[in-house]
């Protein structure tokens, strides 16, 4: 199932991101998805989402009044690869900033395994 990065949201987006983040957490490979879930949480946690933000340089600032998102987040990687740029939005600084980071390396569409896309629906 594909779903939209800027659609991402909780148990979903904190999925997307430890794939994205694979190679540097210590993941099992016996974890199930409710176990990735379940341990790290980088939409909510700034103890998890912060290096992240951190280290991918994403800049986050409060959303225009009236606009659709409270927060945006930006990250600019032009220097090395104008494809890499990614820009979205939240209803808070992590929610933007976590899918900044999963479009910086996925792209605006992200494709979701059928056990990820059902845990969305509870």
């Amino acid at each position: 199932m594909k779903m939209k990065t800027s659609e991402l949201s909780s148990v979903v987006l904190n999925w997307v991101v430890a794939k994205c983040e694979a190679s540097r957490l210590d993941m099992s490979s016996e974890l199930t998805v409710l176990d990735l879930i379940a341990i790290w949480d980088f939409s909510a946690e700034w103890s998890y989402g912060g290096p992240i933000i951190e280290r991918e340089r994403i800049q986050i600032t409060p959303g225009i009044p009236g606009d659709e998102y409270k927060w945006v987040a930006i990250k600019y990687d032009h220097i090395f690869d104008k494809d890499k740029d990614a820009f979205q939005g939240g209803d808070t600084p992590l929610v933007a900033a976590m899918r900044c980071y999963v479009a910086s390396k996925l792209g605006d569409e992200v494709e979701l395994p059928w056990e990820v896309s059902q845990v969305n629906s509870l």
